[in-house]
């Protein structure tokens, strides 16, 4: 796309500024980095079809063809929480119907059930279960990592980290550590939600705060361990609230350099108290996504997690910037499925991801958790 084209779009000034900057021939490598006020304005101007454009021309300069897909389980040891965010389908108290809860052995046995299977990668996330500790968190770990020794082991968000590690008594550094020597390679990146005060008072007022996820993140980076990182949109919270989180995020990475990935979470409304809210329409999730990859420059890669979005908006995601569809998972998380998703037991076949990455123009690559392709 060229100034003359873009001028063809009959498009306002200001937007037409900005994607012109965007797309600057003489700085390919990085591109323009938008502006709060700029950012603001292409959510609220921006054709849809132009923002397509540019976030596959930046995601292009950052992955070209590629878009990556991995060979992964998720095991959620419960979903009993100490939390009650307003948002959640999924926590439920001791005792309720619906709640369920694997102990040390379970978990282990989940784990053992998947020996001569190909994954790369387990992803263990759950409620904030208020028995649990850090010692059982690490002996968690290490039950998976004796059954899959050759397996990486993404665990527990900072929700859960900041709470079992302030619980312990110590830094936010001395425990990560711990769970560092126990086999944890990497944290997702939930819980992040909204960072805008305001808004977290309103949807879960008892989590730990924005400044807290962030400090557990950096902690993470500063010990080598890479993280992922997210926003949960399409609720309460305005475009300026959206724009501030990927604010605080790109500055942390400009910082540390440690998150690999960003995963726009859409806000699910179904068995919920946020029910009435409504969910946002595929338009709008599309120029997230877009808007995510033009403003965070710094973070490589952007996922359509495909349990969320659905197989159909995943495929219409990669022509918005989106460079990794997460993975297999194999019926092996309900979090989204609780929330009203449309695929109730996820599940997709490797030959299925890559025909769905071809399909929408680009080449599929198996990865690892670090994003280093996978040879079988």
């Amino acid at each position: 796309m060229n100034t003359p084209l873009l001028h063809h779009l009959h498009l306002a000034p200001e937007v037409e500024q900005i994607a012109t900057a965007l797309l600057n021939p003489e700085n390919p490598a990085t591109g323009h980095r938008l502006t709060d006020d700029e950012a603001l304005t292409l959510m609220r101007q921006a054709p849809i079809a132009l923002l397509g454009t540019l976030a596959v021309a930046r995601k292009r300069q950052v992955s070209g063809n590629e878009v990556y897909y991995n060979r992964n389980i998720h095991i959620e040891p419960t979903n009993i929480c100490v939390f009650r965010c307003r948002f959640c389908s999924y926590r439920r108290g001791a005792g309720e119907p619906d709640a369920w809860y694997h102990d040390l052995d379970a978990v282990e046995q989940l784990a053992a059930e998947r020996r001569g299977e190909p994954i790369t990668e387990v992803h263990i996330v759950g409620g904030v279960h208020p028995e649990h500790d850090l010692d059982y968190y690490c002996e968690m770990i290490r039950r998976v990592k004796k059954q899959l020794p050759h397996v990486a082991v993404k665990a527990y968000t900072a929700v859960e980290l900041h709470y079992i590690i302030s619980k312990a008594g110590l830094t936010l550094a001395e425990g990560l550590q711990r769970l560092k020597e126990a086999g944890m390679e990497a944290i997702p990146g939930g819980g992040a939600e909204i960072f805008a005060p305001e808004i977290r008072e309103r949807i879960c007022p008892e989590k730990p705060t924005a400044e807290e996820w962030l400090a557990t993140h950096e902690a993470a980076h500063g010990l080598g361990i890479s993280t992922n990182c997210t926003i949960l949109y399409g609720h309460i919270e305005s475009y300026e609230h959206r724009i501030d989180h990927l604010r605080r995020l790109r500055e942390l990475q400009d910082r540390t350099h440690g998150f690999d990935a960003f995963i726009p979470l859409k806000y699910r409304n179904l068995h919920n108290s946020m029910s009435a809210v409504g969910e946002v329409s595929l338009p709008e999730d599309m120029k997230m996504m877009a808007l995510s990859r033009l403003y965070l420059d710094n973070i490589p890669h952007i996922k359509a997690y495909w349990p969320m979005l659905g197989i159909g908006a995943t495929e219409l995601a990669l022509s918005f910037g989106a460079d990794d569809i997460d993975g297999t998972i194999d019926d092996t998380t309900k979090i989204y499925s609780m929330a009203g998703a449309e695929d109730q037991r996820p599940r997709l076949s490797t030959e299925r991801m890559e025909n769905l990455v071809r399909a929408a123009g680009f080449e599929p690559v198996e990865r690892d958790t670090f994003y280093r392709p996978v040879k079988h």
